[in-house]
């Protein structure tokens, strides 16, 4: 029999926005420590408890029988130094972060670039084995060449800006055993803020009666990443041991807005339509006033679904920001961890596993139910 070594291992798992407590890919990662029986002790860093994350049936379970929990403001130094406590810990996977979108810079300089840094800092003065930082993978927009780790960055969001800074400092950073991990647009389970809000768009135009119309056209690419295998690959990266190194992550499918929106029609037996390159680029020229007209479009209707599904609170949205009405690529090489070994268990965004998504969200109360076709 083969016997496992097991790790402790801490998850700053915040997602700062209150609609990521406990983090989307944080809680699938302690999931798959806890699936692959690999930490005898995990540690997930949050400022608020998990009974508030809006976490479904098997994450609160393995939340409440295998995990230890510390509330803490990785913002502040002291707060995250006590996060860590007297403990000696094995890895260090920062998934935490400020998510919410549509804020000024400065929220995001505090609650990315210092809440990274300190935890970088007291990682590398514990001389943790390995320090895990999830990234952006927006760190470049070519819609004919893929953006590989070793190219250029030219980050073209405010959040993946400040995440590229984050990574100058810990490459600097002596003494840290540093892996840093870019992933594309992250869906599955819990996904709130990845391919969700397209998903809630088909919910509002089959409520509205009308057709969806998306920006840009069908060729825009927006590459995706299951956040199993973002979870997978982080722990397997873990396990190698290569530390100094930096992986895109991002799935076989080259995923573009065409193929997701030919799923959210289907799901919700909607028509669809593009506005156009043209068009698309002349109202992006005004990007605030185009993001408060189409926001406006919205949210009440998504008001009106949920009110119609008893629902009274969710944390899902259709709200969009300027970053999102841009004509930007989001095109990763992702062979370079291939090349390494790693496979991916989900090839593409697909009807079936988009659909998951919803009905999780439905049973939990977050979905409406009566805006969920039978499939």
């Amino acid at each position: 029999m083969k016997i496992l070594e097991h790790y402790k291992v801490v998850v700053a798992s915040s997602g700062v926005h209150p609609s990521e407590r406990c983090g989307f890919i944080g809680r699938h990662i302690v999931g798959e420590l806890v699936a692959k029986d690999l930490a005898s002790t995990i540690c997930v860093v949050d400022k608020v408890p998990p009974q508030i994350a809006w976490l479904n049936e098997n994450h609160r379970q393995i939340f409440d029988e295998k995990v230890v929990f510390r509330s803490a403001n990785l913002i502040n130094p002291a707060s995250c130094k006590t996060a860590f406590g007297e403990e000696t810990w094995d890895w260090v996977i920062n998934a935490a972060g400020e998510t919410k979108t549509g804020q000024v810079e400065a929220v995001y300089q505090e609650g990315i670039v210092r809440l990274s840094t300190n935890c970088a800092i007291e990682a590398a003065d514990r001389k943790i084995k390995i320090y895990v930082e999830i990234s952006a993978g927006n760190m470049g927009s070519d819609e004919k060449t893929a953006h590989k780790e070793s190219d250029d960055c030219h980050p073209w969001s405010v959040t993946a800006t400040c995440k590229r800074d984050v990574e100058k400092k810990i490459m600097d950073m002596p003494g840290l055993n540093w892996i840093i991990v870019r992933p594309a647009i992250v869906y599955g389970p819990s996904d709130r803020l990845g391919i969700t809000p397209r998903l809630v768009f088909g919910a509002i135009y089959q409520h509205l009666g009308e057709t969806m119309k998306m920006m840009w056209d069908k060729n825009l690419l927006i590459n995706t990443v299951h956040v199993t295998d973002v979870a997978r690959s982080v722990i397997w990266l873990c396990q190698r041991g290569k530390t100094r190194e930096v992986y895109n992550l991002v799935d076989e499918g080259n995923t573009k807005q065409g193929d997701i929106t030919n799923i959210v029609s289907k799901i919700f037996s909607i028509n669809h339509d593009y506005w156009g390159n043209t068009l698309s680029s002349v109202a992006s020229n005004d990007a605030l006033d185009l993001v408060s007209e189409i926001n406006e479009k919205h949210l009440a209707p998504w008001a009106a679904v949920c009110s119609a599904g008893g629902l009274d609170n969710t944390p899902l949205t259709p709200y969009i920001d300027q970053d999102s009405v841009h004509h930007k690529h989001l095109h990763l090489d992702g062979s370079k961890i291939r090349n390494e070994g790693f496979t991916y268990a989900v090839p593409k965004p697909t009807l079936e596993n988009l659909l998951e998504v919803l009905k999780e969200f439905a049973s939990m109360k977050i979905f409406p139910a009566n805006a969920l076709p039978s499939h």
